[in-house]
């Protein structure tokens, strides 16, 4: 099955290497990458061959978070539009979330928003050292709503309290000592730390694995409808907000937001 915003490819060990591809635009979460992750989700779930998913991004960056231009669309749109690709956003995410393979991230440059978001959702998540997180939705007038779950689900509240709301750029490091990724490489070693998560995956019952994600779902914090129903609406009441608006076309127009009078220099 083709994509038009992402690279799959399987090896002859049934591991899937899922590439974000959109380089130019440091592979920000577009509706067609959105609506791709969540197909690519449901293919490589269903496929008995496939043993483990590797989940990186083409170019210099994972994943920048969302794409400006689906995010501008979304302030001009009306609420019932807005909660329909909020949904999408969300049922990508949990998608993701509930594969029944193991899903390990390969995190490199810049881990932004949703790209936080994405790693979150990995099983087990690899970062190169120099690479940047943020969660960086309030610079913009948003909140992290749709990843907001996995994100506390993988930290903690504590944890998330300290880089939620702030919008602050921290290194792999921190990412690490937050649980965001397990561990930080140096990007020679990083290829190698990643293939070192997969093999032992090769070594194991497939239904096996399948069914202990599902169970050590089931005994950590609850992200089911009500409480995805309850980001997306949470996230469409902040798109109607004056914040919004002003955050996105300051970002898009190279202008300072209301709020942060000397500048606007997220990534």
């Amino acid at each position: 099955m083709s994509y038009e915003t992402l690279d799959v490819r399987v090896d002859d060990r049934g591991v899937a290497s899922v590439t974000l591809n959109r380089p130019d635009k440091r592979n920000s979460l577009s509706a067609q990458m959105i609506e791709d992750l969540t197909r690519m989700a449901g293919t490589l779930g269903a496929d008995p061959a496939v043993r483990a998913v590797v989940l990186t991004g083409a170019g210099e960056v994972f994943c920048a978070g969302g794409d400006l231009t689906w995010m501008k669309a979304q302030i001009e749109a009306d609420r019932a539009t807005r909660m329909r690709e909020a949904r999408k956003l969300a049922l990508m995410l949990n998608g993701l979330n509930t594969l029944p393979k193991p899903l390990i991230g390969r995190i490199h440059g810049g881990a932004f928003g949703g790209g936080v978001g994405l790693a979150c959702v990995c099983d087990v998540a690899i970062a190169e050292t120099a690479t940047r997180f943020g969660l960086t939705e309030t610079r913009l007038g948003l909140i992290p709503a749709t990843i907001g779950p996995y994100v506390v689900a993988r930290m903690g509240e504590g944890n998330a309290r300290r880089v939620f709301m702030s919008a602050r750029l921290f290194d792999a490091d921190e990412a690490a000592a937050l649980g965001i990724v397990a561990r930080a490489v140096p990007n020679v070693e990083l290829d190698d730390a990643v293939e070192a998560e997969i093999q032992p995956y090769l070594l194991v019952a497939p239904g096996a694995v399948a069914a202990a994600k599902k169970m050590v779902r089931s005994l950590g914090p609850r992200i089911d409808e009500t409480v995805i129903d309850d980001t997306i609406r949470r996230l469409a009441d902040t798109w109607e907000g004056p914040e919004a608006r002003a955050g996105i076309m300051a970002f898009l127009e190279k202008k300072a937001a209301p709020w942060a009078p000397g500048g606007n220099d997220v990534l």
